[in-house]
């Protein structure tokens, strides 16, 4: 029975997931799992406004998906590679 129970909640977890990915906007819960980090982390984000989201009625939070990819994308850490890609151009 408890086996049962739990592929029940993994289902619904992938289906939780599922409808996250078709979104375009996002609640403050959605984005935070959507993120990888907890609701706590991304309401403090938002009050430093270190990250983009909107207030429509001055209470509720959320993202837009693609504002959202734009900050996971925002800080690139380049490979070795790249690195010495870019010291050969500018030797040039």
């Amino acid at each position: 029975m408890e086996q049962i129970i739990k592929e029940l909640q993994e289902l619904k977890n992938l289906m939780q997931e599922q409808q996250i990915h078709h979104k375009e906007i996002l609640s403050l819960k959605e984005a935070a799992k959507y993120l990888g980090i907890s609701k706590s982390t991304l309401y403090k984000m938002t009050f430093d406004n270190r990250i983009s989201h909107y207030k429509p009625s001055g209470k509720l939070i959320y993202f837009k998906k693609q504002d959202l990819e734009q900050y996971l994308l925002k800080y690139k850490v380049k490979s070795n590679d790249e690195l010495e890609a870019d010291i050969e151009s500018k030797l040039l």
